[in-house]
């Protein structure tokens, strides 16, 4: 479960988040969406105890992520948008290391390893170093990891960024089932159709603020709108995308 009460965070006289109220059950897979500079990635850094909060509270499976940051930590998998991983490494030396830092005893650890690496199709790469995988194999060994001491709640970013087309239906699988399994997901994603495929419930956040928060369906008809994408450009004020894309191509042939 995920938890915050009037969460707040400023950056100086930058405001990045303001009075975020959020409830998030297990079982729930979140779509939480927002334009850039929105406060998605500060919100997710603060539950994920990487920041502090400026006010109020937030907590993870039962945790304060203030008071209670290891605790919290022990129960939570992330998988950022963009993460550095260390590529003097295996990809099974890595996951071995995030078993060691997790304190997976030895043969739960090789088990689990093997079970991801199979899942993923990594098995024939496992002892390739990092440094010589490509984006959407590094991207399956963040998810790998994440998964490894089976957190109780998911945080994950653009989760699907790089990966072919069966690798990502694989994913979507996965956190459909943990889901079933009782697992608190919160997804980041751009990619608003498969936003609308696979959550359960949508928060949208603007300008460090909440203004939507319902299922994919309620929020298009509070909108009066088709498609999650065009409630989104509502919401957040986006000019409509057809009318930039003439300006564009008009700018263009004028020069």
């Amino acid at each position: 479960m995920i938890v915050t009460e009037n969460l707040s965070r400023e950056y100086g006289h930058k405001i990045a988040l303001f009075g975020l109220n959020l409830r998030v059950e297990p079982g729930e897979i979140l779509g939480f969406l927002g334009p850039n500079g929105a406060g998605k990635s500060t919100t997710v850094k603060i539950l994920t105890g990487m920041i502090r909060p400026t006010s109020g509270r937030a907590s993870v499976a039962g945790f304060d992520v203030v008071e209670q940051p290891m605790e919290a930590k022990k129960r939570i998998g992330y998988v950022p948008e963009t993460a550095a991983l260390y590529d003097g490494l295996t990809a099974a030396e890595y996951l071995e290391l995030i078993a060691c830092l997790h304190h997976l005893d030895r043969d739960t650890a090789r088990a689990r390893s093997g079970e991801l690496l199979d899942l993923f199709g990594l098995m024939a790469d496992q002892y390739q170093r990092l440094s010589e995988f490509s984006k959407g194999m590094r991207q399956k060994v963040l998810i790998a990891s994440a998964l490894m001491h089976r957190p109780e709640v998911l945080f994950l970013d653009e989760p699907l960024d790089g990966l072919d087309a069966n690798a990502a239906m694989v994913v979507k699988e996965v956190l459909k089932r943990l889901a079933a399994q009782g697992k608190t997901i919160l997804f980041c994603s751009h990619i608003l159709d498969v936003v609308e495929r696979m959550c359960t419930r949508i928060v949208i956040i603007s300008s460090g603020r909440q203004i939507a928060d319902g299922t994919a369906a309620q929020i298009r008809e509070s909108t009066g709108t088709a498609t999650l994408e065009d409630a989104f450009s509502k919401l957040t004020g986006v000019r409509d995308a057809g009318r930039v894309a003439s300006e564009f191509i008009s700018a263009l042939d004028r020069v």
